[in-house]
């Protein structure tokens, strides 16, 4: 066999791969789209229970078709305090049961009904193309992603299929069994995924070499060695997110890669040992000549499958009670840093906390966590409102810088989720996160606007004092009692906003027409006692200001219920 032959496989093999994780990413970006809203109810069940806590990690691997995605967006969670080490970890343990089901289906494909799997590319791309109904687009390009799949096995399988006796076929037997060592095999697999960033992309090459009948590494236990190794190269996706990231979500990647760890040292210690584990264990379970659909011989395959899943069940269940102590080394290998806490620390600062991009490979927990912060920056928004009001009452200047200082705060937060909007965009979104995320555009910016009423406040203030302007208790009494009405249309808003609830909408509309008539009735009894000569003209600037500032900003407060329609 010539160098250039050897060339054409491994460039053969490289193209598979490629169209194989092709495939995965488009299945994985379109099965999260059909998911839309399952993976955030998902999430909000966590809560204390750890067995809830493996099954949704189980239910979002397979959604997601990727344990990394999974585990990369806990870390993102983590990251942004919505989700504690306990419950990152129980997620965690179920996304390496829910990765393993990708090892069944390569192992499925050596069989005769591949060729309607390849059949699937055709017929997906079909019914994106012709269909008008985004959600019938979205099943054709799973559909399609299905086809992608078994084309990139198809291609890796062609590659190393060889006559028996041929040249091709010594060459590549003899790089095939060069490496016996058990802890070699183990160290290949940790490299391979984590270049390809993939145990699924390792499971394949594995598989697909066993369905052709390749012996690897002197047959037996040496296929295991490479299928563990991916479980702890796995990992170094999450790592590489949890760089940069609060010391919580370095905790979350490191807890991923020791559950991992763990788990090798006791499976390498198993097959170290029992050398016949494979021949005799898997063998038992799946015959090496067991006919599926149509084929024969794909019992080494249906083993590899197996023990994938062995691995990761076991290991799990090994561990599950062990969750507190997994979490404890973790805050002891990474303790917290010194001083204020992390999360302390954005608190104080960050309204919109941490929009992580991690975040991204969900949209909709990611749109969801984002909607959640915008509830905080309009609470914050009617605070800075509050503050600059009550001092007015009290004729207070010392709270402009303060107000002031919150609205630059209302500023970065309009800036850093308008950024997160744009990004959310360019992620494969469905028609009701689209809409949800122009709304949100608008939103943020009467959040600002409200924020710039309260500095507008801090000014009449300013006039109010050093103008030495006088007045009314009448007219101050009824300011109050405006004010205090659109309290009230703020907590009925701040409702409607966060939990969707149309039916107060008729009840807001009413209150803030009764706004609106205050505002009208202030101005015309002012008028009324400018003429009877009752009230100060230098008044009525700071007056017919003040009661239309805090109008519009019950405008505002309004604009942003009605934004759930």
């Amino acid at each position: 066999m010539g160098a250039w032959d050897i060339i054409k496989i491994i460039m053969q093999i490289f193209g598979g791969m490629g169209t194989f994780l092709v495939g995965m990413k488009i299945l994985s970006e379109n099965m999260t789209r059909l998911a839309h809203g399952k993976l955030q109810k998902m999430l909000n069940k966590t809560a204390k229970s750890r067995f809830a806590g493996v099954g949704i990690g189980t239910g979002m691997t397979i959604l997601g078709q990727s344990s990394a995605f999974t585990t990369v967006m806990v870390v993102g969670l983590v990251n942004a305090g919505i989700m504690t080490l306990f419950q990152a970890t129980a997620i965690i343990m179920g996304a390496n049961i829910g990765t393993t089901l990708n090892a069944w289906v390569i192992a499925l494909a050596g069989s005769d009904i591949t060729a309607v799997f390849l059949a699937l590319a055709a017929v997906g791309v079909f019914i994106t193309m012709f269909s008008k109904s985004d959600k019938v687009k979205t099943v054709g390009n799973v559909v399609a992603a299905f086809g992608l799949i078994f084309v990139g096995l198809k291609f890796m399988s062609s590659a190393l299929t060889f006559d028996e006796g041929s040249e091709a076929f010594d060459v590549v037997k003899n790089m095939l069994s060069v490496i016996r060592n058990p802890f070699l095999l183990l160290l290949l697999g940790i490299a391979i995924t984590a270049l390809v960033q993939s145990s699924t992309a390792v499971n394949a090459i594995i598989i697909t070499m066993a369905s052709l009948g390749m012996v690897i590494g002197g047959g037996g236990n040496a296929p295991l060695y490479i299928i563990i190794g991916s479980n702890i190269g796995t990992c170094v996706t999450a790592l590489i997110s949890s760089l940069g990231a609060s010391t919580n979500a370095k905790r979350a990647a490191l807890i991923h890669f020791m559950f991992n760890f763990f788990g090798a040292i006791i499976f390498m210690i198993i097959l170290v040992c029992w050398t016949g584990f494979a021949d005799t264990v898997l063998a038992g379970i799946f015959p090496s000549n067991i006919t599926v659909f149509g084929k024969e011989g794909l019992g080494q395959t249906l083993q590899i499958a197996t023990f994938h899943t062995l691995f990761n069940v076991v290991n799990t269940l090994l561990f599950i009670p062990f969750i507190k102590v997994f979490v404890w080394l973790a805050e002891h290998i990474i303790p917290e840093k010194k001083g204020k806490p992390q999360e302390e620390k954005r608190t104080e600062t960050d309204i919109m906390g941490d929009l992580d991009e991690r975040l991204l490979r969900s949209p909709s927990v990611a749109l969801g966590y984002l909607y959640q912060q915008t509830g905080k920056a309009f609470s914050y928004a009617m605070d800075t409102l509050t503050t600059a009001f009550e001092a007015f009452l009290v004729k207070d200047q010392t709270v402009t810088p303060r107000v002031a200082e919150q609205n630059e705060r209302l500023g970065e937060a309009n800036k850093k989720g308008v950024s997160y909007l744009v990004k959310l965009s360019a992620s494969p979104l469905v028609i009701d996160e689209e809409k949800t995320v122009s709304t949100l555009h608008y939103v943020l910016n009467d959040i600002v606007r409200i924020g710039e009423l309260a500095d507008n406040v801090t000014k009449y203030t300013r006039h109010y004092v050093e103008d030495e302007l006088v007045f009314s208790d009448e007219f101050l009494e009824m300011t109050k009692a405006m004010y205090e009405k659109i309290k009230q249309l703020y907590v009925l808003s701040l409702a409607i906003f966060l939990f969707k609830e149309r039916g107060k909408l008729a009840e807001l509309d009413a209150l803030e027409d009764e706004i609106d008539n205050d505002r009208r009735e202030l101005v015309a009894r002012h008028i009324k006692r400018l003429n009877e000569g009752k009230c100060q003209p230098q008044n009525s600037s700071v007056f017919i200001n003040l009661v239309g500032n805090l109008e519009r900003a019950a405008d505002h407060i309004t604009y942003i219920a009605h934004s759930v329609e």
